[in-house]
């Protein structure tokens, strides 16, 4: 091959080389353009679609992600954010007959061998009833709130047809702790009794169930005034007690008990017994409570001026009934004597005075005549007397018989009292400052101003004296009313209360406690009126609550009685 040849291959090689350069560089420029315009459409897609959402008024629906992080239920808290009822991830224990595939022989053992194995893991079940659920061979729950621990001894026994899904439950963590307020929630998830009935479409809904609810209650006051309420109850073999704690200028409830009690989260045949709420739903006449009340319109419409009037003590009769003490009193009394020893007959003298007309008009405004208003559903309806109150039926409701009423219309009266005499309904919200209800305007303040001196002196020389806890300024009223039966009322059946507040040089807090046919014990020196047992309840319980609600004892401080006092004998 000569140079020429040579020379000329290797141009054309040259050239083919540069081609193939050109080639892959413009393929390699094409792909990148291809890539640049990809982006671009990607990127303008996207754009179009950010900017549809921020214009457009349609409301995206919750993804099912954020679904399973809410929980199935709104969390229930106190005042200060202590948790009352949430919800939880549980087990239960389910029976699927169809799980082998063949129903007609669902266990791989008896029916009664996988009852009695059961019966080892869950030793409250009856064996019996269990082992005729597995022999008929139907679906359904075998249980509910199933442990972890539990839940792996089930997977132990080997049987495919128990299954254990997974659930949401509500849990208590308080335990029995106010269960009259919060109730509890069904199979079926929904609230029952208290407040998880009141709230039940607040707490279910997707949209508000991730912000918990705060009630108005304080569990630190909650847990002392059940704790007071059990231990009277207890000492005294009664059957029953209620109490309740009220905030006497806003309405709130701070603490509010049923006993006895029962427990939301074990529902059984005890427990349904036990969950009506004597404080909300149960009518009683509560006696010489009412007598203050009868004062204080009395002072309020002018029928009082006089507090050093004496009033005949003598037993009044109308027609064929006699209005008596329950022991001698003296030939009369004046107001601070009346209400100092707890008299009937100069009471109903006052009653008398005061007019039906007006006595029944101070207690309709009042709510004596209407359920007691409160969000809770189970709310009794008052024995009212009726729109005409003969002379008689006027005096008796004057010291609190003829009248039947719940401890919370009791303490809602008594709150009004002594705030400066305005009336608001009871509450088991938190509210905040600006959502106070005005309420309305039953008594003059100076009316007010002289019920807290006369409360404070039953405290200090008459029938509350039990309950005049050292510092806290009590104030109170005890009332022991014979409970109505067939032919009459029952003298060995007492409801005993005693309605307080404290401090009475600034009232700020309300009690009302009751037992409900207490006995007399060593405990209240073989005696069964408020005076030996209801009081001690709230003379026991207003040293445990007052520090926690801000009010400390100072011996220093007290309601000024310097112009009452000369009424009252050294004697008293």
């Amino acid at each position: 091959m000569n140079a020429l040849t040579i020379s000329t291959a290797i141009s054309s090689g040259r050239v083919h080389l540069v081609t193939v350069r050109q080639t892959s560089l413009d393929t390699a420029r094409m792909r990148v353009l291809w890539v640049a315009v990809i982006f671009a459409a990607v990127a303008a897609a996207a754009i179009m679609r950010i900017s549809y959402f921020g214009v457009s008024d349609r409301v995206v629906n919750t993804t099912s992600l954020e679904e399973a992080l809410l929980p199935s239920r709104g969390e229930l808290t106190d005042r200060h954010g202590v948790p009352l009822a949430r919800a939880f991830p549980a087990y239960a224990l389910w029976y699927n007959p169809t799980a082998m595939g063949d129903a007609s022989d669902p266990l791989v053992k008896t029916p009664q061998e996988v009852a009695a194995e059961l019966k080892a893991i869950f030793p409250d079940v009856d064996i019996d009833n269990l082992a005729g659920k597995l022999a008929s061979g139907k679906p359904g729950y075998l249980r509910r709130r199933v442990l972890p621990e539990d839940a792996n001894l089930v997977q132990n026994i080997g049987e495919l047809s128990l299954e254990l899904p997974r659930e949401t439950d509500r849990h208590y963590p308080q335990g029995s702790m106010a269960a009259h307020i919060l109730g509890f929630v069904d199979a079926e998830g929904n609230g029952r009794v208290g407040m998880e009935q009141v709230l039940n479409a607040r707490l279910s809904d997707p949209a508000m169930r991730s912000k918990p609810v705060a009630l108005s209650i304080d569990m630190r006051v909650q847990g002392a005034l059940e704790d007071e309420l059990g231990r009277g109850m207890l000492a005294t073999n009664a059957k029953g007690a209620a109490g309740i704690v009220l905030d006497a200028d806003t309405g709130e409830v701070l603490a509010l008990a049923s006993l006895p009690e029962f427990d939301p989260n074990k529902i059984d045949a005890e427990g349904a017994g036990n969950m009506f709420n004597r404080v909300t739903n149960q009518v009683y006449e509560l006696g010489s409570t009412f007598k203050p009340l009868t004062v204080a319109a009395a002072i309020d419409a002018g029928t009082i001026r006089d507090f050093g009037k004496r009033y005949d003590a003598s037993p009044v009769k109308v027609g064929r009934f006699t209005i008596k003490d329950s022991h001698a009193m003296g030939a009369s009394l004046n107001v601070p004597e009346t209400l100092i020893h707890s008299s009937n007959t100069t009471t109903a003298r006052i009653a008398d005075e005061l007019g039906p007309a007006k006595l029944r008009r101070a207690m309709m405004d009042l709510g004596m005549n209407e359920r007691p208003q409160i969000e809770l559903p189970a709310r009794g309806h008052p024995i009212w007397p009726g729109d005409d109150w003969p002379r008689l039926r006027n005096m008796t409701v004057g010291y609190g018989h003829g009248i039947a009423v719940t401890p919370l219309h009791l303490a809602s009266a008594y709150a009004t009292m002594v705030n400066g005499g305005v009336w608001r309904p009871a509450t088991m919200h938190k509210l905040e400052a600006h959502e106070v209800p005005k309420g309305r305007r039953v008594f003059k303040a100076s009316t007010s101003s002289r019920m807290r001196q006369l409360l404070r002196m039953i405290a200090l020389y008459g029938t509350g004296r039990n309950a005049d806890a050292p510092g806290f300024r009590v104030g109170g009223k005890t009332g022991s009313a014979e409970k109505p039966g067939n032919g009459g009322y029952r003298r060995t059946s007492l409801v005993s209360t005693f309605a307080a507040a404290f401090p009475m040089d600034r009232p700020r807090f309300v009690i009302v406690a009751m037992l409900d046919e207490p006995e007399g014990t060593t405990a209240s020196s073989f005696q069964r009126t408020a005076a030996w047992n209801a009081a001690p309840i709230v003379g026991k319980l207003v040293p445990r609550i007052g520090p926690l609600l801000g009010v400390m004892p100072d011996d220093t401080r007290d309601v000024d009685i310097s112009d009452l006092r000369p009424l009252v004998p050294e004697k008293h």
